[in-house]
């Protein structure tokens, strides 16, 4: 066994691995690129106190800290993850603003869109990162020169590729089907193949952990014959994300001792450990982090670059992409829209509620020092401190909500309780206000008394027909409205009734308010609020609006749906005015 292996498997209580046939394995140490180290039995807490498992970073691994994003090649993995290639292009250069030093494009030997990815992206000039072509070793039926994945990856003519290869026995022999020093060759002539051609290789040790748990004297022969044959870096891969923080710690540790070249982590999330175990890794001093902006990935997703980063500079104090942390939520919501995914509002660091708040206890606090419920400044991420309405708020909140429309009143005021009652009972019937803050202003205006509506409605309807014969629907909705004197009576069509009543209503206000023809409906959520009254159950819809410079929402709540939604067109027709004058 390797020198400094014995006593780590032993101390790792992984239980019993399975059993494994191994080859006899011509093992050499790694010349004189390994450091000496001794072999021990002694337990987990007794070696953990030894300094050469917890190092402290050098001068030069803080300044060579490298961020290596996979969002165009491992994130595009995920469910409901599809990128075009001039989304890729798009999301490259956006990630190239953030100051990345690694983009991972994608894999030229496995479909024509990568292929075309990389064909744009060498017109394209980027600032920071350099663009990296992803492939496995060559097939052990093929020799270097005529392998078809080799052969696109030259093709990519990126300056750098990151190579994957088997370091689990199991994936050898069950998965490859070929001997384990067949696989040392493949490892061997495919690094060298592509070196030779003037290429930087990167060398992803695939299930690089499971494959050490099982057989730990094999897992680093695989990544001898990679720096043997001429590997720059040695990216330690959490595959299966099953590795936990305290094995990443251990294991690390024995690698760094064997191995000459930067090593670099890519973790799954698979149990919910990715980030932890990527910082563990880095606290050890591992060179390069792997991941994917919002952890987009394969099942449960990848490291999240946008929680790494911001832990490593606010937390870890380590450089990581030097003055553009602050565009990292700009950068996340940018990536959620191209996937066409929901955002997570809950993401830390970058998500919406990061740093909302909504106990009257955490407001009343926040307002005199922000430090009381909130771990970071939101701008250092290009977030920012939300307080959230609701019957849970109590005055301070409400009054500092008040406030920021430009109303000051006094805590005693009883404009104050009278706002504070409403809330409460309309919050009682079903409405939210927290993602309807247009809704919100609304209220808070007319129950100051300063709020006059710019028309009133005096009735509408909405028709939906199918037709037997081709089986069309059609539905068409009439509205009619008092703007002033003048009363508008009007009728459209539109793909479904909600579609119908948006264009009508708007089709009678926009000769009295042009400045309607900007709004745009950007979303239309619909949420039942007592599933058991079936289809006589109270709804909330809600929408979200936006012109050309703003966005805001509105709430609506009813047993009939349609009148919830115009309840919700209303406020946003009326909020869109009023932010008018």
């Amino acid at each position: 066994m390797v020198a400094g292996t014995a006593g780590l498997a032993n101390a790792l209580a992984l239980g019993a691995p399975r059993a494994v046939d191994r080859e006899p394995l011509n093992l050499v140490p790694f010349s004189s690129m390994a450091r000496k180290t001794s072999q021990s039995g002694s337990s987990r807490a007794s070696r953990e106190q030894q300094p050469l498992l917890k190092p402290t970073p050098s001068a030069d691994q803080i300044a060579l800290l490298e961020i290596y994003d996979t969002t165009l090649r491992d994130g595009a993995q995920a469910e409901d993850v599809s990128f075009s290639a001039e989304d890729k292009v798009r999301i490259a250069q956006k990630l190239d603003s953030l100051g990345v030093h690694f983009i991972e494009g994608g894999w030229p030997g496995a479909n024509p869109k990568d292929i075309e990815f990389f064909r744009m992206i060498k017109t394209i000039p980027l600032k920071h990162a350099d663009v990296i072509a992803f492939g496995s070793t060559r097939k052990a039926s093929n020799i270097v020169r005529k392998d078809p994945n080799l052969q696109a990856l030259l093709a990519a003519e990126t300056k750098t590729i990151t190579l994957f290869g088997k370091t689990w026995s199991l994936h050898v022999t069950d998965a490859l089907g070929i001997s384990l020093s067949k696989n040392l060759e493949l490892i061997a002539d495919s690094i060298a193949y592509l070196h030779g051609k003037g290429r930087r290789v990167f060398y992803d040790a695939e299930h690089f952990f499971d494959g050490y748990k099982t057989n730990p004297e094999y897992a680093l022969a695989t990544i001898r014959k990679a720096v043997e044959a001429g590997a720059e870096r040695v990216i330690l891969c959490d595959t299966n994300g099953g590795t936990m923080p305290w094995e990443v710690r251990e294991i690390c540790g024995v690698v760094q001792r064997e191995c000459p070249v930067p090593l670099g982590i890519h973790a799954h999330n698979d149990c919910e450990m990715a980030v932890a175990n990527s910082l563990v890794a880095i606290e050890l001093g591992i060179r390069q982090v792997q991941g994917t902006i919002n952890g987009i990935g394969e099942r449960c997703g990848n490291a999240n670059l946008c929680s790494i980063i911001p832990n490593l500079e606010l937390k870890m104090k380590r450089p990581a992409l030097t003055d553009r942390l602050s565009h990292l939520k700009d950068v996340s919501g940018f990536v959620t829209e191209i996937a066409n995914l929901m955002p997570n509002k809950h993401q830390p660091y970058v998500g919406d509620s990061a740093f909302a708040h909504k106990g009257g206890v955490h407001i009343h606090a926040v307002l005199k020092n922000p430090a009381t419920y909130e771990h970071v400044d939101p701008a250092r991420v290009g977030n920012r401190q939300r307080m959230l309405i609701s019957d849970y708020g109590g005055r301070s909140g409400l009054l500092d909500k008040i406030e920021a429309y430009g109303i000051t009143l006094a805590k005693d005021h009883s404009k104050v309780d009278e706002l504070i009652h409403t809330l409460k009972d309309r919050e009682s019937q079903g409405y939210q206000f927290e993602g309807a803050e247009g809704s919100f202003e609304l209220l808070m205006r007319k129950a100051m008394g300063s709020h006059r509506p710019s028309f009133q409605l005096l009735g509408f309807r909405v028709i939906v027909e199918k037709k037997q014969e081709d089986g069309t629907t059609l539905s068409e909705a009439t509205v009619m409205v008092k703007v002033g004197d003048v009363v508008e009576h009007t009728a459209a069509v539109g793909a479904g009734p909600v579609n119908a009543l948006d264009h009508a209503l708007r089709k009678s206000l926009e000769k009295f308010y042009p400045q309607l023809q900007e709004v745009k409906l950007l979303d239309y959520k619909v949420r039942v609020l007592a599933a058991n009254r079936g289809t006589e159950s109270k709804v909330r819809v809600l929408i979200e609006s936006g012109d050309h410079k703003d966005k805001w929402g509105t709430v609506g709540v009813s047993e009939n749906i349609i009148e919830a939604t115009w309840q919700a067109l209303v406020d946003s027709i009326e909020y869109k005015l009023l932010a008018k004058g």
